[in-house]
């Protein structure tokens, strides 16, 4: 195992630790990890992104339904405009993307740059999310639960179209969401959002499979390293103040959003 291969694989429990931890945001990792630590090409790196936060997320859950921290209507009523939303993304709109992008006599964008671009954008939008540290008001934990239908809908797609685009889970949209849509406790929205993401995710990554030769043995072992990454980060998260480690994470995603579109851009 080269030293690239040993960093990916050791960023892949990292990605599971995050999203032990904090709920989400360590998916978002998953792809930079798949294309420049792991060499591989960024479409098929963002479906495997998706069996890998499918796969982890839907492990974490299980600790949560043991717990009854996850409200399943909440999940249906999320999960089914984003359902939609990943399958139109990984069916139409991802083939329908030229390569080329975009060419000039002095200029070619490729569709694996503006992909990487458009993925270190949502980097940077997930990165001021997380850093700014927003408290969610914790009156709405005792209040009884609301279901607003059509601002749900609209999140629902939003997180479907990332999802099926750069194969992240988007949690750093779903939670605040199911906080102050639905008034879920924190606790029960995290559980909720890792249910969805798992969801959301395998659907997507079912999607992708029909023209694309997987490499199992891989793909098994990197989302095993995730696995044991979200059991490691739920038995810490009893010790650890996920709020600050969600601000200081926060950064490093900002810095990692930063670097890749420098690299893309201008190497």
């Amino acid at each position: 195992m080269t030293s690239l291969q040993l960093a990916g694989f050791s960023a892949s429990i990292l990605i599971g630790v995050s999203l032990g931890l904090i709920g989400g945001g360590g998916s978002i990792l998953t792809l930079p990890v798949l294309v420049y630590l792991l060499g591989f090409n960024p479409v098929v790196s963002t479906t495997y992104s998706l069996f890998v936060v499918g796969t982890t997320s839907l492990v974490g859950s299980l600790n949560y339904i043991r717990q009854r921290q996850v409200n399943y209507k909440a999940a249906i009523l999320f999960s089914v405009p984003s359902f939609g939303a990943v399958y139109l993304t990984r069916h139409y709109l991802i083939p329908a993307i030229p390569d080329p992008v975009f060419i000039t006599d002095t200029f070619v964008l490729s569709k694996n740059i503006a992909i990487m671009i458009f993925f270190a954008s949502v980097m940077l939008v997930a990165s001021v999310s997380m850093i700014r540290d927003k408290k969610m008001p914790d009156q709405l934990s005792a209040a009884p639960f609301r279901f607003n239908l059509p601002m749900i809908a609209f999140d629902g797609i939003l997180v479907g179209l990332l999802t099926g685009i750069v194969g992240a889970g988007g949690g750093f949209l779903i939670i605040p969401a199911l906080v102050l849509l639905v008034r879920l406790p924190m606790k029960m929205a995290v559980g909720t959002s890792l249910l969805i993401i798992a969801a959301n995710a395998l659907i997507g990554f079912w999607e992708s499979t029909a023209n694309l030769l997987i490499d199992w043995p891989f793909l098994l072992k990197f989302t095993s390293f995730s696995v044991f990454g979200i059991l490691l980060g739920t038995y810490l998260s009893r010790f650890v103040p996920g709020q600050k480690l969600k601000k200081t994470f926060g950064w490093f995603v900002l810095v990692m959003g930063v670097y890749i579109i420098s690299r893309e851009v201008f190497l």
